[in-house]
């Protein structure tokens, strides 16, 4: 009897582990890969005349480019990955670089993918008006397990 019980304990923590790489897995797939920019022309010269008013046209800019990525509404109340960008963009537009200014503590498959859906969305609004046409500017990523997201620049909040 013991050794069936040993059996029965063997073969329920291999299923659990089974299903645990399978869930993990699923979690990280829709992080694999950025998904394809869903703009149509390229985005009019920018009037902002600060950086900060740059970052929300910046964001609306990466909201038209993944429509179908946006979180509709409130946010759940424990995110699956935050994580803090800064963006530097040239005088036309184009995404000079992304540095990630605080990684996501646990998702850390979220990193390549946010920085990949910033330099897919290239070019952005040209910053005309702004320090001889470049800015950086920071954002805060709100990345739901889904891959669904929003920026703290547009957030609706959170449940």
């Amino acid at each position: 009897m013991k050794s069936s019980f040993a059996h029965g304990t063997r073969c329920r923590a291999t299923v659990a582990a089974i299903w645990l790489v399978l869930v993990a897995g699923a979690a990280h797939a829709q992080f694999s890969m950025a998904p394809p920019v869903e703009l149509g022309a390229p985005p009019t010269a920018s009037a902002a005349a600060d950086e900060r008013a740059y970052r929300h046209e910046a964001a609306r800019h990466v909201y038209a480019a993944y429509r179908s990525r946006i979180h509709r509404g409130k946010l759940p109340p424990l995110m699956y990955a935050v994580m803090i960008t800064d963006t530097e963009i040239d005088a036309t537009g184009k995404v000079l670089n992304v540095r990630v200014a605080r990684p996501p503590a646990a998702a850390s498959e979220v990193t390549p993918w946010v920085t990949a859906l910033i330099r897919r969305a290239s070019p952005f609004p040209a910053p005309a008006r702004l320090h001889a046409g470049r800015v950086t500017y920071r954002e805060i990523w709100l990345v739901d397990r889904s891959g669904q997201f929003q920026v703290d620049s547009l957030t609706e909040g959170q449940l």
